[in-house]
């Protein structure tokens, strides 16, 4: 079916997260010191008319990482490609890629952390000196083969910083910046904007409400706006603060941000164990949830927000959680 949405310039929007991605850095609300960082790089490059050294981009998902890249590449006037680290699978793979870049390219790597290592050692010499050595042949016939890389830049993006290599962290020459979570007035600012995008009318109140339990993330952000957005079309209603209340609690997102999985996390922490300290797996067990789910997915903003706590014996609740319990059993 054809998304019938439209642009404010009538064009027809069939991608909704691609539109609602900024298209210059003007409109790219917060992470100012790395704008002001890329903004010295880049136009140090342009007027050397040289391509900008590696960039390194890290942190939590949703934060703008992909979108850095696409602006990065416009503000250079270069064509992009793009990949990821669960796609390059093979040397070969990331022979053909590099053999087909031109003069000037970004090549941009999501998950770089996921790269093998054989691959990363293949990329050293591509990112320090232009060179790709490939290896022909085995055992004592063997030979390598060094081929010339046209000039070109690489922007890598991991939430995993920690499972990348010395070797290739240190090859980022142009920077590595952490991305950091936003302020909920620069969410709010996001989600008015996003809802221009949209064609969409949207309180003062209800930008605020969304930017308050959005995680402090954009792509969460623009997320609930478009299921507000959905809930109001259907109710032929504003998107105002009750629209964004009743959309988001059929959701099962509370004024925290919080959802279903982590009210049971902490819900079988203090039913079940006293509010701690318990072990991870005894947690898992208890939820019927996997450990890497609740280590990698829940526990974060649980900590973030002040909920729970990490300790030597284990995990354990805070006051807070034990107040907004007693509040939301009442």
């Amino acid at each position: 079916m054809k998304n019938t949405d439209k642009r404010e310039d009538g064009e027809d929007v069939k991608h909704l997260d691609i539109t609602l991605r900024p298209s210059n850095f003007a409109d790219y609300i917060g992470q100012e010191t790395i704008k002001k960082n890329l903004h010295i790089l880049l136009t140090a490059a342009k007027e050397r008319n040289s391509p900008p050294e590696h960039i390194l981009l890290y942190g939590p998902p949703g934060l703008g990482k992909t979108t850095l890249a696409h602006l990065i590449t416009k503000e250079l006037g270069a064509n992009l490609k793009l990949s990821s680290g669960p796609a390059i699978m093979k040397v070969g793979d990331l022979a053909a890629i590099l053999t087909n870049l031109t003069p000037g390219d970004v090549l941009f790597i999501d998950e770089i952390h996921r790269l093998n290592k054989l691959i990363e050692e293949v990329l050293y010499p591509a990112m320090e000196s232009g060179k790709l050595d490939i290896v022909i042949g085995k055992g004592p016939s063997a030979r390598t083969l060094q081929l010339d890389l046209p000039p070109f830049t690489l922007i890598g993006a991991t939430t995993r910083i920690s499972l990348l290599s010395s070797p290739l962290r240190s090859r980022f020459s142009g920077g590595v910046y952490r991305l950091q979570y936003y302020k909920d007035e620069e969410i709010t600012e996001i989600v008015k904007r996003s809802s221009k995008i949209l064609g969409a009318e949207l309180s003062e109140a209800a930008a605020m409400e969304i930017a308050k339990r959005s995680r402090f993330t954009p792509r969460i952000a623009n997320y609930y706006l478009k299921r507000a957005r959905d809930y109001a079309q259907v109710h032929k209603a504003n998107i105002d603060k009750d629209i964004v209340d009743i959309s988001l609690n059929l959701l099962e997102i509370d004024d925290y941000g919080m959802g279903m999985s982590e009210r049971m996390v902490l819900n079988s922490i203090i039913k079940n164990f006293g509010g701690g300290p318990v072990g991870l797996n005894t947690i898992a067990a208890s939820i019927g949830e996997e450990e890497a789910t609740i280590e990698d997915v829940i526990e974060p903003y649980l900590i973030q927000i002040g909920m729970l706590e990490r300790t030597p014996r284990g995990r354990k609740v805070t006051e807070k959680a034990k107040e907004y319990l007693k509040n939301e059993n009442k």
